[in-house]
């Protein structure tokens, strides 16, 4: 599998000239851990995470250093722990050195990327536009999701194929916000990850994604929220 097969395509973002307090707001409402800064282009320009946001002045958690150890310690490092603690706008907190990856990244090395650079998350781009996220818990989903491919199942390109129209149709529904989740096709089998708000919207997501033509079954994996 790569990333194209499990990322998420309707990705939360922000812009440079944002305030923080949205970007945190939006973390919180939408349960995650970082959110890709985009510019009026929609090109990556940056990524705003949990980690840039620990030591903020608001709730007393900005650095403080002893005086001997701040004297010796680079201008430019307490510029950059200033901006982080006290800006006002993403592009003042945002972390600008973005690890990516492409859509056709395996996903064995989208599981390195994660490790060797202690991050949570991967945009996945397409000539330097966003077009997804990759996630741990996607990777998990993909591992939960997987099993030895049934005699005469779907293959590759077939689940791509019932992957594709089924994010398009739900991107095209007024009654759900599903395409922030997840969707994870296996051998015809489609598995619906993430939360719904009601039983009306359990039963049409699962109804909506078994009139998809090619679909063997549908394995609801969905966590109720009502």
């Amino acid at each position: 599998m790569k990333a194209l097969d499990v990322m998420v395509r309707d990705v939360v973002t922000v812009k440079p000239d944002d305030q923080v307090a949205e970007a945190v707001r939006l973390l919180a409402e939408h349960d995650v851990s970082a959110l890709p800064v985009v510019d009026r282009n929609e090109n990556v320009v940056g990524v705003i995470s949990e980690a840039d946001l620990l030591h903020r002045e608001e709730i007393g958690t900005e650095k403080h250093r002893q005086w001997w150890l701040e004297a010796v310690t680079p201008a430019s490092t307490l510029a950059g722990e200033f901006a982080k603690s006290h800006g006002r706008r993403v592009e003042e907190v945002m972390s600008t050195d973005v690890v990516f990856a492409a859509e056709d990244t395996p996903l064995g090395e989208i599981a390195t990327i994660l490790e060797r650079h202690r991050i949570k998350r991967v945009p996945i781009l397409r000539s330097g536009k966003l077009v997804g996220i990759v996630s741990r818990s996607n990777l998990i989903q993909a591992l939960a999701s997987s099993r030895a491919p049934a005699s005469g199942g779907a293959g590759v390109d077939a689940d791509r194929k019932i992957r594709s129209t089924l994010l398009d149709q739900l991107g095209h529904q007024d009654w759900t916000g599903f395409g922030q989740r997840n969707v994870i096709v296996n051998s015809g089998i489609v598995h619906l990850w993430g939360l719904v708000g009601s039983q009306e919207e359990h039963k049409a997501l699962v109804a909506l994604a078994e009139g998809v033509p090619g679909v063997v079954s549908v394995s609801d994996e969905m966590i109720p929220a009502y």
